[in-house]
C-alpha cells in the first residue's frame, strides 16, 4: 500500500495550500483579515483530513 505522502490527490492538495500561502502576502490587510485567514486554514486542512481519513481501517503493520 502507498504512503499517504506518495497518493496524487495528497500532492495536490500540498501544492494548493503553497500556492495560497505564497499569494497571501500580496493580498491587502483588509482581505487577510476577512477572508485570508479562513482561506489559509480552510486550504491546511485538506491534505491533513486526506491523510486522517487515509489512515483509518487500514492493516497494521
Amino acid at each position: 500500500m502507498k504512503l499517504v505522502y506518495e497518493l496524487d490527490v495528497y500532492k495536490l492538495a500540498e501544492e494548493l495550500s503553497d500556492i495560497i500561502w505564497y499569494d497571501f502576502d500580496k493580498w491587502s490587510k483588509k482581505v487577510q483579515n476577512t477572508i485570508g485567514y479562513q482561506i489559509i486554514r480552510s486550504s491546511d486542512s485538506i491534505a491533513a483530513n486526506i491523510a486522517e481519513g487515509y489512515g483509518r481501517y487500514t492493516p497494521r503493520r
